[in-house]
């Protein structure tokens, strides 16, 4: 008897967070290398990868809100990644810097989500504006 493999898909709402995730790294690639930006790679997540997540999912029928916010988390949790590998590690870490990092990292990680869910919002509304205005158009002619 042949036993079928127990692996699972990710869901459509973390694979089009994903998605837009990847798709938002050229942008904020570009984006860093312009004069006087502080541009971030989490922060271009959180908002254009946040933005096209949305967009994909009101195309493909899904929820845009819970889109941009599994986008958003992704980059908060990538800055804090980032903000370890490359400054965590060149200072010293008394017990009142790792408090303060553990709370400063919650922060990031509740308020990171709230970015990417409202850049979701508009993304999808976005697309369902232009498809319905194209749509309409079309019908019409």
């Amino acid at each position: 008897m042949v036993s079928t493999p127990r692996v699972r898909a990710l869901p459509s709402s973390w694979q089009f967070a994903f998605v837009g995730a990847v798709v938002s790294l050229p942008v904020s690639t570009v984006l860093n290398r312009l004069p006087n930006s502080e541009a971030t790679v989490g922060a271009g997540i959180m908002i254009f990868g946040a933005f096209v997540a949305g967009a994909i999912a009101a195309v493909r029928s899904a929820d845009p809100d819970a889109v941009g916010l599994r986008a958003g988390f992704l980059g908060g949790a990538l800055e804090l990644l980032v903000f370890m590998v490359t400054s965590g590690t060149t200072t010293a870490w008394p017990l009142s810097r790792v408090a303060f990092f553990a709370l400063a990292s919650a922060f990031v990680l509740c308020l990171a989500p709230v970015f990417g869910l409202g850049c979701g919002r508009v993304g999808g509304w976005v697309v369902r504006s232009v498809a319905s205005r194209w749509n309409s158009t079309a019908s019409t002619s």
